[in-house]
């Protein structure tokens, strides 16, 4: 298996897209949407970890390892902070719209899933345009 920093920055970027369209895809052949909601839980809140999954991985691969321990949220807050303040408001959406009201409640109101993907996506697109321009 590669590892995430042996990637180059294109590979580490296309691997975070296929993760958002395998939620999309997940959400597309199994969510049950009715009505502006997605009705089975269970997809949703896969969708949800793989979409949330895809933007850390992107961002893994920008901002490289921790000195100590396991990265968790504040770790990339701080780091997002330093360099792009509209990025982060984009991470806190994700964060919130992808891994607590998706990955966790299993909450799948389509508008909240189409806001969850297109913040991943500026997220993605970000880390695309910064490592392209390096």
């Amino acid at each position: 298996m590669i590892k995430k920093q042996e990637l180059s920055a294109q590979e580490a970027v296309t691997e975070a897209k296929r993760y958002l369209n395998n939620a999309k895809e997940i959400l597309r052949e199994k969510g049950a949407k009715v009505e502006g909601h997605y009705r089975d839980s269970k997809y949703v809140k896969m969708a949800g970890h793989t979409a949330y999954t895809g933007v850390l991985f992107a961002l893994d691969h920008y901002f490289g390892k921790k000195a100590k321990g396991r990265k968790d949220v504040d770790w990339y807050r701080v780091n997002i902070s330093k360099e792009d303040r509209k990025i982060l408001d984009s991470f806190e959406t994700v964060y919130e719209q992808l891994h607590l009201v998706m990955a966790y409640d299993g909450a799948g109101n389509a508008e909240v899933v189409k806001i969850g993907f297109r913040e991943a996506e500026r997220i993605i697109d970000w880390v695309e345009t910064r490592t392209a321009a390096a």
